[in-house]
């Protein structure tokens, strides 16, 4: 017992370091979601059709979302090692990679969206018109995607700011972005969706510009921090005289990130094919799964936000050489993780039966999302589990590993149940969603495998 407790339970100052990283990432996040549920609320007190149309595009731009991160992420495991070391040359080489990187997918998302996003947002609405009306989500997932993409370019620039930030150890500074963000985006959704103080009642088009805007009042508050305090981020220094990368570099980076780039991509577009498969049930299962969706991210702001702090303090210490306590850390962080994340999964599903009610749906929605919220809770801790596992192989660079543990499972296991048990059964589609989960606790085994063998334990700004 006494070994156990050793291995899987810290200090007060191991968990207070843990809690440092992790809480303002949980904050910053946890604050987004949460105005992100509100404007999904507002959204859904207009109608059904209005909120599923704005879910299925908000499930796409997912997809660029996570290019994003995974574009960004391979050059940031670099960001987190030199940080280690100290070699603040290296974060400016790692900086302007993830600059070129995020300019090239965000100009491919936009030319993408702009010619086939009608096309794609239709691919949601082959099912059943049970609920509402399919043309009429379809007009209004169209209008909504077409203001979204404005609020790409600041996005673009903030996710390069800001997780550089925090890779070097400062989450306090976009945490504080996000929180003005919210504060304008919540403010100018009430303003323009319902039309009060003399603005116009735009509905969805009004929660569009709201989100378009505090992004960019996002980015400026973290570029400008960013550069007027040089002096605690001095890799900013001299950062646009060239944007040129050593060629043996960028090769470096992209080999190491190239599998987190298809990986996060991959994933994405995993999970926005399970709610295509979901989806050919009706539009009621669109506007449950919304509704669910929205409380859970709420709430899985806790894993995320652990995973991140695997990310980086496990990240600096392979970088200073430390293996062992990386080791040590990183069975203490996952511990952690899960335990959290079970004291969470209690409290959604005490919310569970009440918060579908807030919805201005149809009541079969609304008794979907009760269910779809208690599956998600049941499967928090050990979702926790894989996100920890995940971010344990990816801090010591085993890119490759980590896209086959997480989006080939996907395409290759939790698609194909998804797929044939929604098209050739007619098993409930709560059912289908607890046998996808399911077959999760394989990865679960495999993620448990490899992080017990230490195959992560390397330090790849200075190992061959």
């Amino acid at each position: 017992m006494n070994q156990l407790k050793e291995k899987f339970i810290g200090s007060r100052s191991f968990y207070a370091r843990v809690l440092a990283v992790a809480v303002p990432i949980m904050i910053q996040n946890g604050i987004t979601n949460f105005v992100s549920l509100l404007d999904n609320i507002m959204v859904g007190q207009i109608g059904t059709e209005q909120m599923s149309g704005v879910a299925i595009v908000n499930q796409l731009l997912f997809v660029y979302t996570l290019c994003i991160f995974g574009g960004l992420s391979g050059a940031g495991i670099f960001t987190a090692q030199y940080f280690g070391q100290g070699d603040q040359e290296g974060v400016r080489h790692t900086f302007r990679y993830k600059l070129w990187m995020s300019l090239i997918l965000t100009a491919g998302a936009v030319c993408l969206f702009l010619t086939f996003g009608p096309s794609l947002i239709q691919l949601y609405l082959n099912g059943s018109s049970d609920g509402g009306d399919l043309s009429a989500a379809l007009s209004y997932g169209s209008g909504y995607l077409n203001i979204m993409l404005l609020g790409l370019p600041p996005f673009m620039m903030l996710q390069v700011y800001a997780s550089t930030l925090r890779e070097c150890g400062e989450t306090v500074v976009p945490m504080k972005a996000g929180l003005a963000a919210v504060t304008v985006n919540l403010i100018f959704n009430y303003l323009l969706i319902y039309g009060k103080f003399g603005f116009p009642a735009l509905g969805v088009t009004g929660a569009a510009i709201a989100t378009a805007l505090s992004r960019y009042v996002e980015a400026f508050i973290v570029l400008a921090w960013t550069h007027r305090h040089s002096e605690k981020n001095p890799y900013i220094r001299g950062i646009y005289h060239t944007l040129k990368v050593p060629a043996s570099l960028a090769k470096n980076y992209f080999i190491k990130g190239i599998p987190l780039l298809v990986n996060e991509t991959m994933w994405s577009g995993g999970m926005a094919m399970l709610m295509q498969c979901y989806s050919v049930r009706g539009l009621s299962v669109i506007a449950g799964l919304n509704i669910a969706n929205t409380i859970n991210n709420v709430f899985n702001v806790v894993f995320i936000a652990l995973g991140d702090s695997v990310a980086i303090i496990v990240g600096q210490l392979l970088g200073a050489g430390k293996m062992q306590e990386a080791r040590d850390t990183d069975n203490k962080m996952i511990a952690f993780s899960v335990f959290c994340c079970t004291l969470v999964a209690l409290l959604m599903l005490v919310i569970a039966p009440v918060f579908p009610g807030l919805y201005n749906t149809t009541a079969q929605a609304r008794s979907l999302a009760v269910r779809f919220i208690v599956v998600q809770a049941v499967f928090m801790p050990q979702n926790a589990f894989m996100h920890a596992a995940y971010f344990t192989l990816r801090s010591g660079g085993k890119t490759i590993v980590t896209f086959l543990f997480d989006s080939v499972y996907v395409w290759c296991v939790s698609i194909p149940i998804a797929f044939l048990l929604s098209r050739y059964t007619d098993l409930y589609v709560v059912c289908i969603m607890i046998a996808v989960q399911l077959a999760d606790f394989i990865k679960c085994i495999i993620g448990f495998v490899l992080v017990k063998k230490g195959v992560w334990l390397q330090n790849i700004v200075r190992d061959p």
